[in-house]
């Protein structure tokens, strides 16, 4: 026993000088919101104080589609479906608690359910009562647990790689996810640079390289140096969850639902799709192949074309 402390204070340490060497300081607000806040770009004040980052492309009068990214990403991973959908939905996309321009919220809550909670209060602000959501990865639990949480809101819900339902871990999870599971290497991480973390999780991720640009991985480096992201991130990683909530509940889902998944997602594997399609009777599932964790940007026109279809199939009336 005391040789492995030994050996893990001499692993912190090092990881403590690595971080001093590449350390990064964080990036004030104004200047991420000149550089990203562009065109469709909105900001909105909910009751609670957060400051909402989103962006709507689409006709006032069309049906809504609500977008909701995954962990550490931000509402720009949904720009491919926004652009291609718009014609002839109401296109939705936000920045969920601690991510993007959105960044740390005064109630510190980056539950799943406080998330659900946020996309109602977000939704009821903007004026949006009745619309299709649509989730990837950490943003699919948070989708279901709205769809459980606000049934009589949701027209069709859109689980992509969808998080919130236990299943098999994958077999290439994301070095910062690691790091961040371990509180004692927060105070390190609070200083590190993230560009790294990013590269190496977006190369876990991403099967179809070639979306895989500098361009991106700049865009996930600066909103995680965010002024108050990072903290934001641990209270996140830090905070209890009520992982059986969506298995328990999900029977209770009778919109239609639409399932679409990388056949080679490594982070959220396959089977966790056939899990989802099991416990939603009646549910449609569409497998992509060579296709890792985001569909949405890897095969963006033909997983928007899926969702067309699908929406112009079951209807998402306001």
């Amino acid at each position: 026993m005391r040789r492995f402390l030994i050996v893990l204070a001499v692993i912190a340490v090092l990881l403590g000088v690595a971080a001093y060497a590449l350390s990064a300081a964080d990036i004030p607000r104004a200047t991420l919101e000149a550089k990203y806040a562009t065109p469709p770009s909105q900001f909105v004040v909910l009751p609670d104080g957060a400051r909402v980052h989103y962006r709507i492309r689409g006709a006032a009068t069309a049906p809504a589609l609500v977008l909701l990214h995954g962990s550490n990403a931000s509402l720009f991973t949904w720009e491919p479906w926004s652009k291609n959908l718009s014609d002839r939905f109401r296109v939705v996309s936000l920045d969920l608690p601690g991510h993007g321009l959105t960044g740390a919220v005064p109630n510190h809550d980056y539950t799943t359910k406080g998330m659900a909670i946020f996309v109602a209060e977000f939704t009821d602000k903007i004026g949006l009562h009745k619309f299709a959501l649509a989730g990837n990865s950490m943003g699919g639990g948070v989708a279901a647990r709205f769809a459980e949480m606000y049934p009589d809101r949701v027209t069709a819900l859109i689980l992509v790689d969808a998080g919130g339902m236990p299943g098999k871990m994958g077999d290439r999870i994301p070095l910062a996810f690691q790091l961040l599971r371990m509180p004692w290497l927060q105070a390190v991480m609070a200083h590190a640079n993230p560009r790294p973390l990013a590269r190496e999780g977006l190369n876990k991720a991403i099967v179809r390289k070639s979306v895989l640009t500098e361009q991106m991985i700049d865009l996930y480096t600066d909103m995680a140096l965010l002024e108050g992201t990072r903290e934001a991130t641990f209270e996140r990683f830090n905070q209890m969850e009520d992982y059986g909530y969506v298995k328990a509940h999900v029977r209770a889902l009778k919109m239609p639902v639409l399932i679409l998944w990388g056949q080679e997602d490594h982070l959220i594997p396959v089977e966790t799709a056939h899990t989802w399609k099991a416990a939603l009777p009646g549910s449609k599932l569409v497998v992509y192949p060579a296709t890792g964790h985001i569909p949405m940007e890897e095969v963006a026109d033909q997983s928007a074309a899926d969702v067309r279809a699908f929406l112009s199939t079951y209807g998402t009336a306001q």
